[in-house]
């Protein structure tokens, strides 16, 4: 649970794309999720002012993010004038985290790192991750130790509950509307949670 002198990885908690990181594909080693990780069909779907609003970013930089292939809307892209772009609530989480870091400075090759990351964990991960940052380096960390360790080792400046933006965003897109996927209806007042309640309770 340390950071060794040279700064890799001991065990964890782990910079995100580098070699020490479980979750990442290395030949021979890579482990294949198994289909309970898998993400599931999206059944509703958020229109770029409503993962704005509820990111708290502007709709410049939804749309620059999204082309430059920051944080691309996983549930529906468009394609050329007359289509909305839809995007998850996985989709806006990231969102908020990316707004978070660089609100704080991070720069944007970590945070593309970071974004990769956290495309690739399932649910229950997320919602148990800390995301600290040294200002150079984004780590993983998911237990109160690990968080101890880095802040010990004076790597960790700052941290981010990615639980607690979680629920933030929960509550924000509750309030306002989302789009049936398969329908193109409009659900006022749709509540994210109940939907990743039922997926959870699948996957167990």
């Amino acid at each position: 649970m340390r950071i060794s002198g040279d700064g890799t990885a001991t065990g964890g908690p782990y910079p995100l794309g580098s070699s020490a990181d479980p979750t990442a594909s290395t030949t021979g080693s890579h482990t294949p999720r198994t289909a309970a990780a898998q993400p599931a069909a999206e059944t509703v779907g958020y229109r770029g002012p409503t993962a704005c609003a509820a990111a708290g970013i502007t709709y410049r930089q939804l749309d620059y993010w999204a082309r430059t292939g920051l944080v691309e809307p996983s549930v529906r892209p468009a394609y050329g004038s007359g289509t909305q772009r839809l995007y998850s609530f996985r989709d806006v989480v990231v969102l908020k985290i990316v707004k978070r870091f660089l609100d704080t400075g991070v720069a944007l090759q970590n945070i593309r790192a970071a974004v990769q990351h956290l495309r690739a964990r399932g649910f229950q991960d997320l919602e148990r991750m800390t995301l600290m940052c040294d200002g150079a380096t984004v780590y993983e960390c998911t237990s109160p130790d690990e968080v101890v360790s880095l802040l010990q080792g004076g790597q960790g400046v700052f941290g981010i509950a990615v639980g607690v933006v979680w629920r933030d965003v929960e509550t924000a897109l509750s309030q306002l509307h989302g789009e049936r996927v398969d329908t193109g209806e409009t659900l006022v007042g749709n509540n994210p949670g109940d939907e990743l309640a039922r997926r959870r309770n699948r996957a167990v």
